[in-house]
């Protein structure tokens, strides 16, 4: 994402990936020279160089900009970049909070970058260990599976409930009479309310004649309007049960417009969003989720029926009170999008978690996170054999993904976690344990003290017997054991591929293979000509060192040179299958 320096007065334009753009003045400042070197650092602040990929984040370094030049000018600097002292900033660092300081020494480290100007003996402090350390924050754990199920039927409930209420309400207004005359029953106050839109008891009382007391004592307007015209607690259910359904990032879901969705066949949506920093994505929604977008649309076409043109396609769509409105005459309520900082939601601003009364595993209330909802959706695709690579988010750090995805499991799935380190920390023993070969001295020697040498490399005699005479031969090596499962399941012919011998614990290197391993080196080396290093190096790299530096070594000389007359530079002496042939 780009952002802008403009001068005469000094601004900054940011263009975010959703394609909205917040502008933001430096002038008329306690410091315009600092405000405005400080203010050219933010191009290149913005993602993928700097942390600025949100409206809010852009906000914040705004923010602490101005007050950082506040702050200083209340010391007594007036100068710029050029003219900052250790004690002064140091003075500064502590005086503000860690997340201050932090931002402060980015826009710091940025402006040098640009200018050059600061002072030598301050540039090293810039990137050195923070005055205040900074709490790491705690990843969120997914929601355990009772939790999870008890957050899914609650959420299913209150939509439920809410659509069967607007059912219900819509049936009743066509039934309906005027209210001046009939009363104040939910009929007649569904007629109204859906001929003339959402209204305040005020307004309400106004529009049919009567005094507002006297319709607030009735008790029956707002829940008819509540039915008619879903509001904020309404709204948010269906957005977090979509991200139930879809595990689509917070920030994606309340972002959401009419042109988000796009109908992908009869019974499939693609839903395209932006995820943060990231940029556009999309999604394909079928099932469950398909069918809560459809009902949220109808759910909610009354509410966009009355919406002002700037919000009407959005897709999150709420009825809140409007205090300004009601004191100007107006109906009291407007219609809105979602929240400005819509990827949290707050018990106070939508009475949702309060209407549903969540408890967790201990009895004590349970929060509703986005993201918390986000890591459960990928932590239960993971228990089903779903990884995840194909979504990895490039602008997270391995220690990052380890600690969002890794850490944050359930006791059975660390476990599972655990079983798989320990099953690869003793793969990589294996593979260090120097390979087992048998010289034509060797070979005597274990032919005069067979049951030893059966015991050294772990057979029973006939197993070595089989061994020493050719019966167990691979293409590499001999093998102790070709049904062991080691490298497939167990109780079937090993199916690895040649060069997997070669640091496979089983195998046992002699005389009579050695034509096959000068054939095999031949065959790394085609290969080495015609793939980048990279890639040589993660296919063949491992297998191609322990050959040339383990295996060959410990063969006589007149053995090698002895193989070496029978060996081809051709693929047609070695078992690979066509997609890895060599040129």
């Amino acid at each position: 994402m780009p952002a802008y320096l403009h001068h005469d007065p000094v601004r900054v334009e940011f263009v975010f990936p959703d394609g909205t753009r917040y502008r933001t003045r430096f002038d008329g400042t306690a410091n315009d020279q600092l405000a405005a070197e400080l203010a050219a650092a933010f191009p290149a602040l913005v993602h993928p160089h700097g942390r600025i990929g949100t409206r809010k984040t852009a906000l914040h370094y705004a923010s602490y900009l101005r007050g950082m030049v506040r702050w200083l000018a209340a010391e007594g600097f007036t100068g710029g970049l050029s003219q900052l002292t250790r004690p002064l900033l140091f003075r500064f660092w502590m005086a503000v909070t860690v997340q201050h300081a932090d931002l402060s020494r980015s826009l710091l480290r940025a402006a040098h970058q640009v200018s050059g100007t600061l002072p030598p003996d301050v540039v090293p402090y810039l990137d050195g260990k923070l005055i205040k350390a900074r709490r790491r924050p705690d990843p969120l754990p997914p929601y355990t599976e009772g939790e999870w199920q008890r957050i899914t039927e609650a959420l299913q409930q209150v939509v439920e409930e809410s659509w069967a209420d607007h059912r219900r309400a819509l049936a009743e207004a066509a039934g309906g009479e005027a209210p001046r005359v009939a009363g104040l029953t939910p009929p007649n106050i569904a007629r109204e309310l859906l001929r003339h839109g959402p209204m305040s008891s005020k307004a309400f009382a106004a529009h049919i004649g009567w005094h507002r007391h006297r319709v607030e004592a009735a008790k029956t307007l707002a829940p008819v309007r509540e039915a008619l015209y879903p509001a904020a607690a309404t709204a948010a259910a269906y957005r977090l049960l979509l991200g139930v359904y879809s595990g689509v990032v917070p920030d994606g879901l309340s972002g959401l417009g009419i042109g988000d969705v796009t109908w992908a066949g009869d019974s499939s949506i693609l839903l395209d969003y932006v995820k943060g920093r990231r940029g556009p994505e999309s999604v394909k929604l079928t099932g469950r989720a398909v069918r809560l977008i459809e009902r949220w649309l109808e759910h909610s076409a009354l509410l966009r029926k009355h919406a002002r043109p700037e919000v009407r396609d959005e897709l999150w769509l709420r009825l809140r009170a409007n205090r300004f409105k009601a004191e100007s005459g107006g109906c009291g309520y407007v219609v809105s999008g979602p929240d400005p900082d819509g990827t949290n939601l707050r018990a106070k601003d939508t009475g949702l978690v309060a209407r549903m009364g969540l408890l967790d595993d201990t009895g004590k209330p349970l929060q509703l996170h986005p993201s918390r909802i986000r890591t459960t959706y990928l932590n239960t695709l993971s228990r089903k054999g779903w990884t995840g690579n194909t979504a990895i988010d490039p602008n997270h750090s391995a220690a990052v993904e380890g600690d969002r995805y890794l850490t944050a499991q359930t006791p059975a799935q660390m476990d599972a976690v655990e079983t798989i380190i320990e099953e690869s920390q003793a793969d990589i023993l294996r593979r260090a344990l120097p390979p087992t070969v048998l010289t034509q001295e060797a070979a005597a020697r274990a032919a005069a003290d067979l049951p030893a040498e059966a015991a050294r490399l772990g057979l029973t005699d006939g197993a070595l017997s089989e061994l020493m005479a050719g019966e167990r031969d691979v293409f590499t090596a001999s093998c102790k054991d070709p049904l062991s499962g080691l490298h497939g399941p167990a109780g079937k012919p090993c199916p690895a591929r040649p060069w997997v011998c070669l640091l496979c614990p089983l195998a046992v290197f002699m005389p009579r293979h050695a034509a096959n391993l000068l054939r095999l080196r031949a065959f790394f080396a085609r290969q080495y000509r015609q793939m980048t290093t990279a890639e040589f190096v993660a296919v063949f790299g491992p297998y191609a060192d322990h050959l040339d530096r383990e295996v060959l070594p410990a063969f006589p000389p007149a053995v090698l040179e002895a193989a070496a007359a029978t060996v081809a530079d051709t693929d047609d002496q070695i078992p690979v299958r066509p997609e890895e042939m060599t040129v």
